[in-house]
């Protein structure tokens, strides 16, 4: 008997140390959880749940919900199902278990047992909208399947690692640049996220090659990457500013994702500033998109105000800063969670959700609005979406392809980088914006008016170009802008297509402050009499100056040195004179016209373009008779006597018929409405209201002074801009999707 009593002594000591060993592994996953460490806290659940008897109900079905909880949250679907079930086996209280495991169930594909977990639930929470939708979207799984869209999707193997590859985004002016939140190991540092069990994310960069193949996404060298997890990132319009999520470490509080912002310099990101969006501290901003226009931030919240879980929401980009912030409300956001927003060049909002009927964990959806300004939204479905998570959406410029992430086919829940396409008619404008015999102009604007009702005002590329999309049947009228140039007008008449086109526009623009060559202008041998081959390079600076009313030029002849410089002086008058009245003749006002003949007296000084066109010559080069006599090559000599003999014009004034004389009474009225203007414009403007006042009234409170400095948008369109898109997405606390 003495030897069993030590046997029974033995054992229940050892009980005793057991169940002491799972209250320890209890307080530790307790104290992971509460700051957020969901990986390293499952791990402490299991232990204490395996160190637990059986007989202990309470305890088991309440570490299996625990274990379950951060599962869930770490996208461990089959691990957190098997841990829900063995929470509801062993009775734990709170119906949220069979929710959950429903929709885990339905996140593996298994629609059938899924929809009997949220029967199960809905007869104890009846009308729950999660779990509504949950099963409708069981119902509506299959049918999708059978119908699939027209949307073809890719395995992109070279963007992809053996870890978690998401979110990602094309940039560069021909889209050959694609940005990737990754974790693979080449992510700065070495040490394993508590939160998800991999090394913390970083933004990656792949590259186009000469042949247009993808190349394997590298790390970026800059201060952009740190030892927190980095991800989730988006561009401006204008591709200098980068918006991305940033959750730092604290081993003492819970981590909070937060909006940083990076300017690019030199073809490099700078050093990142965090973005305040708000005071409020203990809420989570990620997954920032900037709308199209540039002029709202969407972004992903748990702050208070929000419609359940992540919401989407969005704040005003000013140039005095940021507005307030705003919920994009129902019916994007719902009481599950919304994440991953994403813009389409033609301001359609694409998102991911877990709240809305789907085949299962997120799916993609398209937002569009109405006449009204109301919002409706679509499932992607089949083969967009899975029973996995399908999320982070970007496409190459206006047409419908482009990448997007998805967990799908991945048991361990990492997400992996597809690439989709869909067939449609894509009608489409590019243009270019440049100096008459010069370069691109980057600080250009386009001002795109269609009679369907667009107004837009669209920011070109570093390159000088834009590209919009077009509809058909609509007449659109392009003004090509840019400080310190005339004005250009494009027209565009948009017809039917069954195919995909892009229409191709020039906006040369003339500058204010340099003379401007006109080209193939041309006179009689020895006369200033024009020929019939001038007609089509002077009607073109007719429309200019129809264009710019504002303007007046001086319109100068210059000849070539040989001949006599009494002859050339009078020569050239003759022919300025010439190409002035034909101006006249087709409707420019005659005092708005100069003509000045200038012999050889102002010889040619040699452009950097003119200098890549002939490599004899130098910018800078003034083509005087001494320096054409020292060229050996009587071709080159040639060359610069006809780069002297041209016709230019030099603009005078932009303010002509601004500041007409006025009796007292009419001047005090202009008076009054220039103030009103301006009163109008400094105000805040409703929101969808135009945000600055016409260039017309603009034009006319500047004074003189500001106009000669340069200002060539007397004749801008009104500056209405339009109303953006109320599109956006949730953040969850954390970069990654699955944190």
């Amino acid at each position: 008997m003495r030897k069993y009593s030590h046997i029974i002594q033995a054992l229940l000591v050892l009980l005793l140390m057991t169940g002491c060993g799972a209250e320890k592994n209890v307080k530790k996953g307790d104290a992971f959880f509460a700051i957020g460490e969901y990986f390293n806290a499952a791990a402490e659940y299991k232990k204490a749940y395996a160190r637990t008897a059986v007989k202990d109900k309470d305890k088991r079905g309440e570490r299996a919900w625990k274990m379950a909880e951060c599962y869930r949250k770490v996208n461990y679907t089959a691990k957190a199902a098997g841990a829900y079930q063995n929470a509801i086996r062993y009775k734990y209280p709170d119906s949220l278990a069979i929710l959950y495991l429903a929709q885990a169930q339905h996140k593996q594909g298994d629609y059938k047992n899924a929809i009997k977990n949220y029967d199960a639930f809905l007869e104890l929470v009846p009308n729950h909208t999660l779990a509504r939708n949950g099963r409708q979207g069981c119902l509506l799984a299959p049918e999708w399947k059978q119908k699939p869209t027209l949307y073809t999707i890719r395995k992109e193997p070279i963007l992809n690692s053996r870890r978690a590859d998401f979110s990602p985004v094309l940039y560069g002016d021909e889209w050959d640049q694609l940005y990737v939140s990754s974790s693979r190991s080449q992510a700065v540092g070495d040490e394993i996220s508590g939160i998800t069990g991999t090394k913390s994310t970083d933004i990656f960069v792949s590259k186009k090659d000469d042949k247009g193949k993808w190349g394997q996404p590298e790390t970026i060298e800059s201060e952009l990457n740190t030892f927190y997890e980095e991800g989730a990132c988006c561009f401006s319009p204008d591709g200098k500013t980068m918006y991305f999520t940033r959750c730092t470490f604290d081993a003492e509080y819970p981590r909070y994702a937060e909006i940083f912002t990076s300017s690019r310099t030199d073809a490099s990101w700078g050093n990142p500033q965090r973005l305040e969006i708000s005071k409020d501290t203990l809420s989570s901003y990620a997954h920032p998109a900037i709308t199209p226009d540039g002029l709202w931030l969407y972004f992903v919240s748990d702050m208070p105000g929000g419609l359940g879980g992540l919401d989407i929401w969005r704040i005003a980009i000013t140039d005095q800063g940021l507005g307030g912030v705003e919920n994009v409300g129902a019916p994007i956001n719902t009481e599950g969670d919304e994440m991953f927003p994403t813009f389409r060049p033609n301001g359609d909002l694409y998102f991911s959700s877990d709240g809305h009927p789907g085949m299962g964990g997120l799916d993609i959806f398209c937002a569009q609005t109405d006449s009204t300004g109301n919002w409706h939204v679509e499932n992607m479905r089949v083969p967009m979406n899975s029973s996995g998570d399908d999320f982070g959406m970007t496409f190459e410029g206006p047409y419908n392809r482009g990448f997007f992430a998805t967990s799908r086919g991945d048991g361990r829940g990492w997400d992996h980088i597809m690439s989709f396409e869909c067939p449609e008619v894509v009608l489409t404008v590019k243009g270019w914006v440049y100096e008459k015999d010069g370069y691109e102009l980057p600080e250009g604007l386009v001002y795109m008016v269609g009679n369907d009702g667009t107004y837009l005002k669209l920011n070109v590329k570093s390159d000088g170009s834009f590209t919009q999309e077009i509809k058909p049947h609509v007449d659109y009228v392009f003004l090509g802008t840019c400080t310190g140039y005339l004005n250009h007008k494009e027209e565009l008449q948009v017809d039917t297509s069954s195919v995909s086109r892009e229409y191709v526009l020039q906006f040369p623009l003339a500058s204010i402050n340099n003379p401007v060559l006109i080209r193939n202008v041309f006179y009689e041998f020895d006369s200033a009499a024009l020929t019939e081959s001038s007609t089509q390079a002077l009607d073109s600076l007719v429309d200019l100056l129809n264009e710019n009313p504002n303007v007046t030029i001086e319109l100068s002849s210059h000849c070539d040195f040989r001949g006599k410089d009494e002859y050339n002086m009078r020569l050239s008058q003759r022919r300025a004179e010439s190409v002035v009245s034909y101006l006249i003749e087709h409707g420019i006002a005659e005092d708005r016209l100069t003509a000045m003949g200038y012999g050889e007296s102002r010889p040619k000084v040699v452009t950097r373009k003119i200098a890549e066109q002939n490599d004899f010559l130098h910018e800078g080069d003034t083509l005087t008779e001494a320096f054409i006599l020292a060229l050996e090559d009587e071709e080159h000599q040639e060359v610069c006597h006809a780069l002297n003999r041209r016709t230019e014009f030099k603009v005078l004034r932009t303010t002509y018929g601004l500041f007409e004389l006025k009796t007292p009474e009419k001047a005090k009225i202009d008076v009054d409405a220039t103030k009103a203007a301006e009163e109008q414009s400094e105000s805040k403007p409703a929101e969808g209201q135009p945000q600055t006042k016409p260039a017309e009234d603009q034009t006319q409170a500047k004074t003189a002074e500001e106009q000669t400095k340069g200002d060539a948008s007397a004749n801008t369109p009104e500056r209405k801009q339009p109303q953006p898109q109320a599109k956006a997405e949730a953040p969850q606390p954390k970069t990654e999707k699955n944190d």
